[in-house]
């Protein structure tokens, strides 16, 4: 990815969209018992296109703005979505993304893995708090919903960061005609 200053804003008015729509309209929808994390499904997608260092320096920033405007504590978002931006880029740096089907499934394994994050966090932070079994559901429904939410989103984002991306070039077909005779040169051994 090239990154300019016009490619920094797309990135960051990105990331400030998906926080302010979790914040505001996610956080209050209910779909098989649990809320969308539509902000992993962002953050996983710029790491997808963008690579490791675009994905974790963008999931560290949604992480701060999602923890600031829901005055969680300090960090912890940050620090999830970072790791989901990072594995998210090295993904794209170490594997070719040549299905629809992939990204998607990158986005649902790490949101499964953010689930599993957040959670050991809070309870690292927080004394007295309790694990019950409906976390484990909960994971794998929000996983669900990320791999879901992967199809229309990861388009967009690409289109939103197409001036950006390097597009790894086909090789040219040989074409199958021959030259016509007069230009052919005949050696006389």
């Amino acid at each position: 990815m090239i990154l300019t200053r016009w490619i920094n804003l797309r990135i960051g008015a990105i990331v400030f969209a998906a926080v302010l729509l979790q914040v505001a309209f996610f956080s209050y929808l209910s779909i098989f018992g649990t809320s969308p994390d539509v902000v992993v499904v962002v953050i996983a997608a710029i790491g997808l296109l963008g690579g490791a260092v675009v994905g974790a320096v963008s999931g560290f920033a949604a992480g701060l703005l999602l923890d600031v405007a829901l005055l969680e504590t300090l960090g912890v978002s940050s620090l999830v979505l970072l790791a989901v931006g990072y594995l998210a880029g090295r993904y794209r740096e170490n594997f070719e993304i040549d299905s629809v089907f992939a990204p998607a499934a990158v986005t649902g394994a790490l949101a499964l893995l953010a689930s599993a994050g957040w959670t050991a966090l809070q309870l690292t932070l927080e004394q007295g708090s309790s694990v019950s079994g409906s976390i484990v559901a909960d994971s794998i429904a929000k996983a669900i919903l990320a791999f879901l939410l992967a199809y229309p989103l990861y388009p967009l984002i690409r289109r939103a960061l197409r001036p950006a991306l390097v597009l790894e070039e086909a090789p040219a077909r040989q074409s199958t005609r021959t030259a016509p005779a007069s230009r052919v040169r005949r050696s006389v051994v």
